[in-house]
């Protein structure tokens, strides 16, 4: 990408868009394109392809996506494959159209097999069952993966695609049903801490293992794939490293500095017992994370009361 180019960021408002949009800012991009859902619904295909007809990107970062934790995702399966499967469809059908130069899809690790070899490797797509929690959105990020794929196979495009671990930070969702496991904790504990609560009960045994990535660090490998990486397969983004729900509600707890009881309701769903990604691919590019968990997660809790009105949405 040359500083100049017309770029595209897809879900701005969003974590992952909204750092996307940062990180390009950061680097002296200077030619950057939003649009608010009100401005533009990308659920509407008329609105989409009229968009990219008028304004010509020449590289788009497809961050939009409805996204939740596991509550959300139970309660609204056929919505969150509606709505990623038709938004994703568009942006990318559009971009092929109107002859955008590159376009980078945003994933999630939740498309890889339930129980893939951990940790998981960019080759181990749908060589297994998929986790149910979560397999309305699994699949709607599979179909788009697939399609710029595909479109490369058939039309010779270079679309590439991302998939990024558990992602946390500035912009996070921190709704006490519909956000993820950090964000939820960091107000749980915040919330406990305020009200001086003896204890506070989590969800699940504390045993699953999980990998977190700092959502700024993701940002730097969009815009360094943009620039250095082709292909049909995608790249995992994480840290390579993981850590117990038990051990990750420990470090939330110091860092909000609750000084409470934290007990388990073990009757309350685990979700996938281990989900760490194979990085090694994107090492052998040059690149890694920066930020480390605690540091991160000081940056995430620093930006939930700066910002509180987010814990609402």
């Amino acid at each position: 990408m040359e500083k100049h180019s017309k770029i595209y960021v897809a879900g701005h408002r969003g974590m992952v868009g909204s750092a996307i949009v940062r990180e390009l800012q950061r680097q002296g991009y200077t030619n950057i394109i939003t649009r608010t859902h009100k401005e533009l619904d990308l659920c509407r295909q008329e609105a989409v392809e009229a968009f990219f007809a008028t304004e010509k990107p020449e590289y788009v970062f497809l961050a939009a996506a409805k996204v939740g934790g596991i509550v959300a995702n139970q309660n609204a399966l056929a919505d969150f494959m509606y709505d990623n499967m038709i938004l994703e469809m568009n942006v990318i059908h559009a971009a092929w159209k109107n002859g955008c130069k590159k376009l980078e899809f945003l994933g999630s690790s939740c498309i890889y097999p339930r129980m893939a070899p951990q940790p998981m490797k960019e080759s181990c797509l749908l060589t297994g069952e998929l986790e149910k929690t979560n397999e309305a959105y699994a699949l709607a990020k599979i179909s788009g993966l697939k399609y710029c794929e595909f479109l490369n196979r058939q039309y010779g495009t270079d679309y590439i695609s991302v998939m990024p671990t558990n992602l946390y930070g500035p912009n996070d969702n921190y709704h006490p049903e519909h956000s993820h496991v950090l964000p939820a904790l960091i107000r749980r504990f915040h919330e406990a801490k305020v009200a001086g609560a003896a204890s506070i009960t989590c969800w699940g045994t504390g045993s699953p293992l999980r990998e977190f990535l700092y959502v700024d660090d993701l940002a730097n490998l969009c815009v360094f794939l943009m620039n250095n990486y082709s292909g049909n397969e995608t790249v995992n983004a994480g840290t390579g490293k993981e850590l117990t729900i038990k051990a990750l509600a420990e470090l939330v707890a110091k860092v909000v500095g609750y000084t409470g009881r934290i007990e388990w309701d073990t009757t309350r769903p685990d979700g996938t017992p281990r989900k760490l990604l194979d990085v090694s691919k994107a090492t052998s590019l040059g690149w890694t994370y920066q930020t480390e968990l605690e540091d991160g997660i000081r940056l995430a809790y620093q930006d939930f009361l700066e910002n509180p009105f987010r814990a609402e949405r």
